[in-house]
């Protein structure tokens, strides 16, 4: 084949990975719905990424309630947790400093896959991480999310919008475990006999430190690969996260 004809070969659809820290969960869905807004509007495949931390909060998606968090209200009021009914799939998840949120904006149509196969990439790139990390860890048949021994290491809840993929996953680090035992992200009416209802952390499965940033730099690797994306590109922050901030204000304002 000659130099022309390789040079001028698609390339491919990117993976555009954002680092954004600590971002509040409001501004975190409001910039979700801007990029699948979006991605709506254009056929270049293109994925991003949204990588960045939560201050503590329940999130609980179609596959929870509220029975499965086994605190009463004074005790959240107590340890300052409010309760978010989120559009995505999955259960009961507690976040916070040391979970490392993964919100991929995916169009589904233009790559050719049902929510089940993306789905399955998403997972398998957290599967291919955690090896890197020489954590051992499994999946069970007919759920998403992945385990090991000290519980549900990463949950895994998408929503589709418009044919267009958002939330995604959520990987426990190295936070604060205190709260963990008390919220059920596997519902104990579906559970194995043998499996955790609760989520452990990759700190407790080591027992030895581990870096957010090295869990971060292994799975941008292994999660753009999983999602067929030959390159992939990091940016810190992202662009529109001051608009969306400043709307989900606005909105906030009104409503009070």
């Amino acid at each position: 084949m000659s130099l022309v004809a390789r040079q001028t070969e698609p390339l491919g659809p990117a993976a555009e990975f954002h680092l954004m820290g600590r971002v509040d969960f409001n501004d975190c869905l409001a910039l979700q719905r801007r990029l699948v807004y979006e991605a709506g509007g254009r056929n270049d495949g293109r994925i991003e990424v949204l990588l960045c931390e939560h201050a503590p909060l329940i999130t609980i998606g179609r596959a929870g309630s509220r029975g499965h968090i086994r605190l009463t209200n004074e005790e959240l009021a107590r340890r300052q947790l409010q309760i978010r009914w989120v559009s995505r799939g999955g259960g009961c998840v507690l976040h916070g400093p040391g979970q490392l949120a993964v919100y991929p904006i995916v169009p589904l149509d233009w790559h050719g896959w049902t929510v089940g196969d993306y789905m399955r990439r998403l997972q398998s790139g957290i599967v291919r991480t955690l090896e890197d990390m020489h954590v051992r860890c499994e999946t069970r048949p007919g759920r998403f999310g992945v385990c090991g021994r000290s519980g549900q290491l990463a949950a895994v809840g998408v929503a589709v919008r418009d044919g267009i993929a958002c939330h995604g996953a959520f990987i426990n680090v190295n936070p604060a475990m205190s709260t963990y035992g008390f919220i059920d992200v596997v519902s104990p009416s579906t559970a194995a006999f043998d499996e955790k209802t609760t989520m452990g952390c990759l700190l407790a499965e080591r027992q030895q430190a581990v870096k957010m940033t090295s869990v971060r730099a292994a799975l941008i690797a292994n999660l753009a690969s999983a999602l067929g994306c030959a390159r992939h590109h990091l940016h810190t922050g992202h662009p529109l996260l001051t608009t969306t901030r400043r709307l989900s204000r606005e909105v906030t304002a009104r409503a009070c």
